[in-house]
């Protein structure tokens, strides 16, 4: 039985090409020409060549990226970092958004020239499961959404294909030829077992490559996506449509990773964070790296924050003109009512009575609730519930605790998994050579 493919931290060019390929020219040593293409230092520049008043239109391969699929890509990123984009980085994310929009045409172009091309039933299925995780409810909401955000659902839908087309291309052209010896994997784990108790570190990567001709160049835009950053724009929205890294597609999600794992520039960085802290960016072998520290733990050891936990959250919504002070008051009557539920079997019906809405989790790790609300929820034994939260535009909450499963304690090393994570590293290494054959291969036509 073919081994589901997790394309994990290597680094990835699949579907999020490098940042700043054509952002500027190279930068050269001024004492004369550099490298295999022995360029001039100071070369005179015939003729302009300004990308901001080129043809959107862009033909690789016979096939059209318009300018409207440029507009509704963008307009996917803008959402997610809250609007929070300037003038001049809305430029550049155009140019961004082009190189990812070719390589989605190449990659689906591959897999339908081997007989691999994904249908329009499995991108529906998709498509279906994220208007479920995001909207709770069926895929007209998701597409009144990006509609309403200047998006279209034709547009998700091709970064789906896009995804699913790469995916598929190394399952069958790259995965079966690669091994990791179970020497390896034992090796791997005796490792890992005598690390117990130390910690480990849940970290979120943007990955830019570079090499030494366009170092320069890369290194400025990085700097730019961490003032991005700073400002607020979303962590996870730009490692999606940025990074280069195998984790792109979960928002730069490495996973859990301990000390010693990671490449020493990244690895000494890492230690040193705090949850929620950036670092970046930072030059490592083959670019540049702007790391965020989600959490950390201590490895194999008993977490309470990876109980699993069963919740009823209950809350209700303030009239337009509410005062804080007529706020707290209905806040504390609000509390004080489903404090009187005495239990998560009377809850809804109280909630009821004051017209609250009732939303049940019945599986969510204590580690996944924002941070001040970890430790409230477990101190809570069972139908007992936390203070009120939230603010005067949002509406109150409040979470009842429904039940509670804390971890064994203690743990062990899966080989299973670690054999999974050398293969991955190998796969990514491969997938790299790929993506990098099918750029050199393609005709395109920009429309001048």
């Amino acid at each position: 039985m073919t081994r589901p493919l997790r394309i994990r931290p290597a680094t990835r060019l699949a579907l999020i090409p490098l940042i700043a390929a054509s952002l500027a020219m190279p930068s050269f040593a001024q004492q004369g020409p550099t490298g295999p293409l022995d360029l001039p230092s100071n070369p005179t520049i015939f003729g302009k060549n300004d990308p901001n008043h080129r043809t959107a239109t862009v033909i690789i391969n016979g096939e059209v990226i318009t300018g409207t699929d440029i507009d509704q890509r963008v307009a996917l990123i803008v959402a997610a970092s809250g609007g929070k984009i300037g003038p001049e980085e809305l430029v550049r994310l155009r140019q961004q958004v082009l190189r990812n929009l070719m390589d989605e045409t190449l990659q689906i172009q591959e897999a339908r020239a081997q007989d691999m091309e994904v249908s329009d039933e499995e991108v529906d299925q998709s498509y279906a499961r994220i208007a479920q995780q995001n909207f709770g409810q069926d895929p007209k909401a998701l597409d009144a959404y990006l509609i309403k955000i200047g998006s279209s659902p034709a547009s998700l839908k091709r970064q789906i294909k896009g995804e699913l087309s790469w995916q598929r291309l190394l399952r069958r052209n790259v995965v079966p030829f690669v091994n990791v010896s179970d020497e390896e994997v034992r090796e791997t784990v005796k490792r890992q077992e005598s690390a117990r108790g130390s910690e480990e570190y849940r970290v979120g990567e943007i990955f830019l490559s570079a090499n030494s001709e366009n170092r320069e160049a890369v290194l400025a835009n990085a700097m730019r996506i961490v003032e991005q950053l700073q400002k607020g724009a979303s962590f996870v929205g730009y490692a999606r449509q940025f990074s280069e890294a195998s984790t792109a597609p979960v928002g730069g999600d490495l996973g859990w990773v301990r000390a010693g794992v990671l490449p020493p520039e990244l690895d000494q960085v890492v230690v040193s964070l705090q949850p929620g802290q950036m670092v970046g960016p930072i030059e490592v072998r083959g670019g540049f790296s702007i790391i965020l520290l989600i959490d950390k733990r201590k490895v194999l050891t008993a977490d309470p924050r990876d109980a699993t936990l069963s919740l009823k959250q209950i809350s209700i919504t303030f009239p337009p003109g509410t005062t804080e002070a007529q706020a707290t008051a209905k806040a504390q009557d609000f509390a004080a009512k489903v404090k009187s539920a005495k239990g998560c079997a009377a809850a809804d019906q109280v909630a009821a009575g004051m017209g609250a809405e009732v939303v049940n989790n019945e599986s969510i790790k204590a580690r996944d609730l924002p941070g001040p609300l970890q430790d409230l929820v477990l101190g809570l034994q069972l139908g007992e519930s936390t203070p009120p939260f939230g603010s005067i535009e949002d509406g109150v909450r409040i979470l009842m605790l429904c039940g509670r499963d804390d971890p064994k304690a203690g743990g062990s090393v899966s080989f299973e998994e670690v054999q999974t994570q050398l293969e991955d590293e190998r796969i990514n290494r491969r997938a790299q050579a790929y993506m990098r054959d099918l750029r050199r291969d393609a005709v395109i036509d920009y429309g001048n």
